[in-house]
């Protein structure tokens, strides 16, 4: 396929913001991909070379990126940088000047899909001295021979800014319209997909073996699983007439952690399924010493824990352990215990099958005692007395709540069922969880705030249904100063010209940016708006959250798309509601 092709696709995708529209391009742009180019397509159209457990990025900074369209065009960096503030994405202005360079290259050779995309995994698997020049010359040999349109897209890909929109349900439904001509394979290609994060992946199984091939899909170490994720009840009383006998496990205030062992290696990745090995060496021995069995793939809650007290540190200091430098020093300072609350796979057996009473059995017997990993604390009950008793003292002991597991269930990869509920501790006037938005926008200082050029930030949550952001508060207070300047220099690193394509917004911030940083918020309690656009209809208000407060900074372990769901948060507001009129 010729990349040229593929950059029209990409055109058209990116002036459509109705999903439908956008999942029937990608399905043209996938039936004429060959078996050997639809992972290629497939990870190109999501701007990556490779799944995020990979850890391979291309990574080149917008300076090395003018520097390379400058070299291709034969123009100076300053009018590269001229024509870049003018039109506010780096990618239009490569459109632009590669349309009227000033040199033309002696080697010119029509570019495919394979060749692009291959050149830019070469540039992400370059290492040692000389490397961006390197980088940067494998960039300008792209442009030599590109035309404008497949310029544009060819920039955007290595700063992370292609812009198409389209999330995984849009690109699952669009596989299977290519070789379907429905969407009758969505979900079979969705449990694949569940099974190992890892679209390229499912795409070239499913063209290489047809749907019986995706049918028979199956975990796989070093791949990394989808996590399950939990609903959310009100109280002891809902969570026991909802599952009845269940088990109970404490609520842990870290980070989630996905295990998988093969004999002596051990990954670790984090929750938005990155590779994190290297950032905790005292748990991958953990791992090594403790784990009897051969080959598993478990999770786990890792905590910072105080050595000599015992005491969990907060979270905000748990979180700074999620450091690529300086990793011996902060591993002897806050030293990380990992709580294993689920097993997914041991020595040949798919345990996501299994119910998850036989999981947790299973997942005590394999690991032995005495070290930094050992099973989350947990009970057993039908009791509502005794659920709310444990409840109380997981609070006391300063966890977040618990979580109760349904006894029969199977693990849930990659969604969010009554299978686990949630509980958390909730504060007098506080809403009963946090929630987790996504940073669209902010709004510069006025009056005191004027000399940090940053007054707050407007916030969004995520519609999974529309694969869109929904608007839901503006945050202007709690803010340090430290903070305000923090957030308004990073924030400014993906400023836009125009509000962020796949947001729904009426309220207009001083400053637009990419959704790529989530924070936690508490606030009162969640109101009807007509500002907002989080839940809003044709005859309904949308939902807003009332005296927001910021609970912590950025959550690096959360990608935007994990915010909270505009389905929870109206869930919450009726859960509110009920107890409300209960009172």
């Amino acid at each position: 396929m010729k990349f040229r092709e593929l950059a029209e696709s990409f055109e058209e995708i990116e002036k459509t913001s109705g999903r439908l529209e956008m999942m029937a391009l990608l399905a043209v742009a996938f039936k004429k991909a060959s078996v050997s180019e639809i992972d290629k397509i497939i990870y190109m159209s999501q701007g990556v070379v490779a799944a995020p457990f990979v850890g391979l990025e291309v990574g080149m900074g917008e300076k090395f990126v003018i520097h390379a369209i400058a070299t291709a065009t034969g123009y100076e960096g300053k009018a590269v940088e001229k024509n870049y503030k003018k039109s506010g994405d780096l990618g239009n202005t490569a459109q632009e000047m590669i349309g009227v360079k000033k040199q033309q290259s002696l080697h010119r050779e029509e570019l495919s899909v394979s060749k692009v995309f291959d050149s830019f995994t070469k540039i992400a698997r370059m290492s040692g001295a000389g490397t961006q020049d390197r980088k940067i010359d494998a960039l300008v040999e792209l442009l030599n021979s590109a035309t404008p349109l497949e310029a544009k897209f060819i920039i955007r890909f290595p700063i992370g800014k292609l812009r198409l929109g389209a999330g995984d349900a849009t690109v699952l439904e669009a596989l299977s319209i290519a070789q379907q001509g429905d969407r009758s394979a969505k979900d079979d290609l969705e449990r694949a997909y569940n099974l190992c994060s890892d679209l390229g992946l499912v795409a070239k199984t499913y063209y290489e073996k047809g749907l019986e091939g995706i049918k028979k899909f199956h975990i796989m170490l070093f791949h990394t699983v989808r996590p399950a994720l939990a609903e959310r009840l009100p109280s002891a009383e809902e969570i026991i007439g909802k599952l009845g006998k269940c088990a109970v496990d404490a609520k842990y205030d870290g980070f989630r952690v996905q295990v998988h062992k093969s004999g002596n290696t051990v990954e670790l990745y984090s929750r938005r399924l990155e590779r994190t090995t290297d950032m905790f060496p005292e748990l991958v021995e953990g791992v090594k010493k403790q784990v009897k069995a051969k080959e598993a793939i478990f999770e786990g809650e890792a905590l910072a824990v105080n050595e000599e007290t015992g005491e969990f540190y907060p979270f905000q200091l748990t979180m700074q352990r999620k450091r690529k430098y300086g990793v011996e020093q902060m591993a002897e300072d806050y030293p990380l215990k990992l709580f294993a609350f689920d097993l997914l796979y041991e020595d040949g057996k798919d345990y996501t099958k299994i119910p998850y009473g036989e999981r947790r059995k299973q997942l005590e017997k394999m690991i032995s005692k005495g070290g930094r990993i050992l099973p989350s604390d947990t009970i057993i009950t039908d009791s509502v007395k005794e659920l709310q008793k444990y409840f109380d003292d997981c609070v006391e002991k300063g966890l977040e709540g618990i979580i109760a597991k349904d006894l029969n269930a199977e693990y849930v990869a990659g969604a969010r069922k009554f299978a686990w509920i949630k509980l958390k501790r909730s504060y007098k006037g506080e809403l009963a969880d946090t929630i987790d938005v996504a940073i669209v926008g902010y709004f510069v200082g006025r009056g005191a705030r004027a000399e940090f050029g940053f007054g707050g930030f407007l916030g969004a949550v995520y519609d999974e249904n529309e694969e869109r952001f929904k608007t839901v508060t503006k945050v202007g207070t709690g803010f340090t100063e430290e903070q305000m300047k923090e957030l308004k220099t990073m924030l400014d690193k993906i400023r836009l010209k125009e509000k962020p394509k796949g947001l729904d917004a009426e309220i207009k911030p001083d400053v637009w940016v990419e959704p790529k940083y989530v924070v936690t918020l508490t606030a009162d309690e969640i109101t009807r708006s007509p500002n907002h656009t989080a839940g809003k209809t044709e005859t309904e208000s949308g939902y807003a959250l009332r005296f927001p407060r910021l609970t912590s900074e950025i959550r690096s372990d959360k990608k935007p798309e994990d915010a909270t769901s505009v389905k929870e948060i109206i869930g919450m507001f009726k859960m509110q509601k009920h107890h409300k009129l209960e009172e």
